[in-house]
Formats: C-alpha cells, sequence, structure tokens
C-alpha cells in the first residue's frame, strides 16, 4: 500500500515532537535553574545584573503605573472574566468545563511556587526599595504573564481572523513587558527576578497551551 504525502509529514511531525518539546520546557528550565543558582551562590551573573539595574533604574509614575498592572487585583480579574465569558458561551456543550478549570492550574501554580522560591534565595532588594529579603523571582511578572497569558491562550481559538489573533497576542505581550519593565525601572526588582518569572511561565504556559490544543474543538469562532 504506497504512503500518501501527508503520511509522510504526519510521521515528520511525529518525530520532530520530542525535540521541539525539549527545546519548549528544555530551555526556560535550565535558564531558571541557572539564574537561580547564581543568585543563590552570589555569583557573577548576580554581579552583572545590579549593574544594569542602575543603568536602568529610574523611578517615576509610568513606571510605578507598569509596575502596578502586575497586581493581583488588576491581573486576576481580568483572567476571572474572561473564565466567567467562556464558561457562558460554552456551558452545556461536552466538557466545557475543561478549559476553564486548565486556566486556573497555572495562577494556582505559580502562586504556589513563588513564596517557597522567595524565602528559598532570600534575595535582597534593589537600593530603591526599603531593607529587606525575598525579592527573586518576581511575583508581579509571574502574575502578570499567567494572568494575561492564559487569558490569551483560552480567547485565541475563538477569534475569527488572523489579526485579531495577532492584535490579542500583541496586547498580552504588551502589557507583560511593560509589567516587567516597570518593575525594574522603578527598582522594585532586579532585572533577573523579573527574567526568572519569565522562565517559570514559559513552562506553565506552554503546558496549557499544549493542553487546550488537545482538547480545542474545531469551528468555535468568537461570536455574539
Amino acid at each position: 500500500m504506497p504512503i500518501s504525502e501527508d503520511q509522510d509529514l504526519d510521521e515528520s511531525a511525529t518525530a520532530q515532537l520530542p525535540r521541539f518539546l525539549a527545546v519548549l520546557f528544555g530551555v526556560p528550565v535550565l535558564l531558571f535553574a541557572l539564574i537561580t543558582w547564581q543568585v543563590v551562590a552570589d555569583g557573577p551573573l548576580v554581579r552583572l545584573d545590579e549593574r544594569v539595574s542602575r543603568g536602568l533604574l529610574h523611578p517615576d509614575g509610568l513606571s510605578e503605573f507598569l509596575s502596578d498592572l502586575g497586581n493581583v487585583q488588576v491581573a486576576l480579574p481580568v483572567l476571572a472574566v474572561v473564565l466567567g465569558y467562556l464558561a457562558l458561551r460554552t456551558r452545556g456543550t461536552d466538557r466545557w468545563w475543561l478549559p476553564v478549570t486548565a486556566a486556573v492550574l497555572p495562577m494556582a501554580l505559580v502562586l504556589a511556587l513563588i513564596v517557597p522560591l522567595k524565602e528559598l534565595t532570600d534575595r535582597p532588594g534593589t537600593p530603591a526599595v526599603p531593607p529587606g529579603t525575598g525579592y527573586y523571582p518576581s511575583g508581579h511578572t509571574a502574575t502578570a504573564a499567567i494572568a494575561y497569558g492564559s487569558a490569551t491562550l483560552l480567547l485565541l481559538p475563538r477569534l475569527r481572523t488572523p489579526l485579531a489573533r495577532r492584535t490579542l497576542v500583541t496586547a498580552c505581550l504588551a502589557l507583560v513587558l511593560g509589567v516587567s519593565f516597570g518593575l525594574v525601572r522603578h527598582g522594585y526588582h532586579w532585572p533577573l527576578d523579573v527574567v526568572a518569572s519569565w522562565c517559570l511561565c514559559a513552562v506553565l504556559l506552554s503546558s496549557l497551551w499544549l493542553f487546550l490544543g488537545r482538547t480545542a474543538r474545531p469551528g468555535q469562532p468568537l461570536s455574539g
């Protein structure tokens, strides 16, 4: 029986999947491990981080506003609205609750991980904040990335056009990068605090993306 071109493509994609997953998860995990080791050991990467922070530090009203977009009081309601909307739009369909439940888990996990990591690393803050420790990794960055990222992943399959999807992804990236910049610019966090949170959130959001892709139902455009 001859093998069709589609079968060849499917087999090729299947063969590439382990490598893709290794990159998708392995790179951020390794980078997070490296940064954490440097923070705990007070290595040369930390000294470079401090020099970069001194060059970027300039507290002002804009940086404080951007930082506040990562507050739990701001980011979580955005995710809650999207979860509520999706639940209302899909309620009654087969396993409608799965995407909603899955999107809650990354936020719960990141909140459960951040506090122990802060206690473990015990990193002091920048000169712009009162004396204290527990600044690594950045909780505000993680909250923003997971809340806005999860909301984006839930809405993407329901948007009709590529332009709408690109606009949504761009807005999400702008929010997360804006929060990250504001935290560093205002001195609430060292740059590595922010980068470490990106790594954590990359793993969690990639997991959510893969799960939603496996459970997605075709033909569910956003309407009404």
